[in-house]
């Protein structure tokens, strides 16, 4: 079977990671690789998210061996402390309001598994935010609700009201999937641009 006949597979089930992968006009499927995402003790945020994208990645390969699969985990950092996907209004409000003025890191990993071999890569996103009252953060929460968000925001939305800057060498990483990195290893491995 050649490379640009094994299915794909992207082992999530997020909105934001799916349009993505849209944008390279693959054929893939998408699938939640459902595993515990619990923080083992002691674990680094990066070492966090580069083992849960492998064991995303593994869940799907034990159930479609000939596959490709795509698999990425993100998590903000603040001062050591793994910031996730809220969930709720309360929460969201929380995390902005820890998040004034301060620099927070998005560590994103991105593992592809071929039937030969795995590639993985780690990105990391800076991003600065402003201080702005709580009113205006509880406003943007009500009107963007990105509560399904690691770090309560969309940055290709009005979160950018929110920041001072971002620092970073592929932009879609922030928003849960590394395309840059992704295009460069599905080119090489004659899946993109044949």
């Amino acid at each position: 079977m050649s490379a640009a006949h094994n299915p794909l597979i992207l082992a999530s089930q997020s909105i934001y990671r799916k349009t993505l992968l849209q944008r390279l006009a693959l054929t893939f499927d998408c699938q939640a690789p459902h595993i515990d995402e619990t923080r083992y003790l002691n674990e680094t945020v990066p070492q966090m998210v580069m083992r849960l994208g492998h064991e995303k990645a593994n869940k799907l390969v034990q159930q479609h061996a000939n596959a490709w699969i795509i698999a990425s985990d993100q998590s903000a950092c603040l001062e050591d402390k793994a910031l996730g996907k809220p969930g709720s209004f309360d929460r969201a409000l929380e995390q902005l309001i820890q998040m004034q003025g301060k620099r927070v890191t998005f560590y994103t990993s991105l593992i592809l598994h071929t039937p030969e071999k795995r590639f993985e890569h780690l990105d990391q996103t800076h991003v600065y935010f402003r201080n702005l009252k709580e009113s205006q953060l509880s406003h943007y929460l009500k009107l963007e609700e990105p509560y399904q968000c690691a770090g309560a925001f969309k940055s290709e939305g009005l979160g950018a009201c929110l920041f001072e800057r971002i620092e970073n060498n592929d932009p879609t990483a922030l928003i849960g999937l590394p395309l840059i990195q992704l295009a460069h290893w599905l080119t090489d491995l004659g899946r993109l641009l044949r």
